[in-house]
């Protein structure tokens, strides 16, 4: 008999990937295992690259969050785009050091935006998983994880875009997957329905976000240097991107069987954006992440089960 197979998708939104940690934690308690022994497919963009990435080699949500509580303040303090992206690469790097996509031990997906292009450029780690040109394949492109992530989290004009040297693929420039799948879970079914062949009646996808929430107030001077419209035009086209590929996967795939989490939060104590660096109110917004778990943990039950 055919078993469920499970995807995880996992928004991008910089600092507030700390709520997506909230809602994992509660899966992950609630699941008894480390996540990628539960998910057959992990897809992540940006921040949920991070996350991602971290869960399909074996980390606890608690090491993740650990990880986030010590870089994000770090790298999100930074001022301009060359600095934070220094900061992001060093983090990267201690993070990740010098593993490769042959340390996963699940299926992932590392979503970012080729440039030159104007396309995605996925990174995966299974030939399984191309739609094409299986004879010249390279898992992840044959770059680091640290790399592939980097370049998922390029969030031009907050950071700087990333170049990085494939062994396929040339030296693309690339930019933060925000721009093309911010909300991965398209890409995620394409695998699973596409390449992998899988039957829509077994897909059971988790598709977590990082909450929406009103935009926090700034002093005037921040207001000047980042509030400049292209700093605006980013997060509104990460926001659209999100929300219109969740509504096309809603209209397509209604044979398969989803639960989505990202709630709204409106209240102005939970004010905030991708470049939050105050500590208390990354903890606010990973307790968020609990709740939210909490309203659908019936029908995300449901969703894990093995058969």
């Amino acid at each position: 008999m055919e078993k469920p197979f499970r995807i995880l998708s996992l928004d991008g939104g910089g600092s507030k990937g700390v709520y997506s940690l909230g809602v994992l934690l509660e899966v992950e308690a609630a699941c008894k295992h480390h996540l990628y022994e539960v998910f057959h497919l992990i897809y992540g963009t940006s921040t949920g690259s991070i996350i991602g990435s971290m869960l399909a080699l074996g980390a606890s949500v608690k090491d993740i969050k650990d990880a986030y509580f010590t870089h994000i303040p770090h790298i999100m303090k930074k001022w301009g785009r060359k600095r934070k992206s220094a900061a992001l690469r060093n983090a990267a790097s201690q993070i990740f050091g010098g593993k490769t996509f042959a340390d996963f031990k699940t299926s992932v997906g590392i979503v970012s935006t080729h440039i030159d292009y104007a396309k995605p450029m996925v990174f995966k780690n299974t030939v399984q998983q191309a739609h094409g040109r299986t004879a010249t394949w390279e898992s992840g492109f044959g770059v680091s994880i640290a790399d592939a992530v980097l370049s998922s989290c390029s969030a031009f004009p907050f950071f700087e875009k990333a170049k990085i040297l494939t062994k396929n693929q040339g030296s693309p420039a690339l930019m933060d997957g925000g721009f093309v799948g911010n909300n991965p879970a398209l890409f995620a079914v394409a695998d699973a329905l596409g390449s992998l062949g899988k039957n829509p009646s077994m897909l059971r996808l988790l598709s977590v976000g990082v909450g929406e929430y009103r935009e926090p107030r700034r002093n005037w001077l921040y207001e000047f240097l980042l509030d400049r419209w292209p700093f605006w035009l980013t997060r509104k086209t990460f926001a659209c991107n999100t929300n219109t590929l969740e509504l096309v996967r809603q209209l397509l795939f209604k044979e398969i069987q989803c639960v989505r989490v990202s709630d709204t939060f409106a209240q102005r104590d939970y004010e905030t954006d991708l470049l939050e660096a105050d500590k208390r109110k990354l903890e606010k917004l990973f307790q968020l992440g609990r709740e939210s778990y909490g309203t659908k943990e019936t029908v995300i039950g449901e969703l894990l089960k093995e058969t």
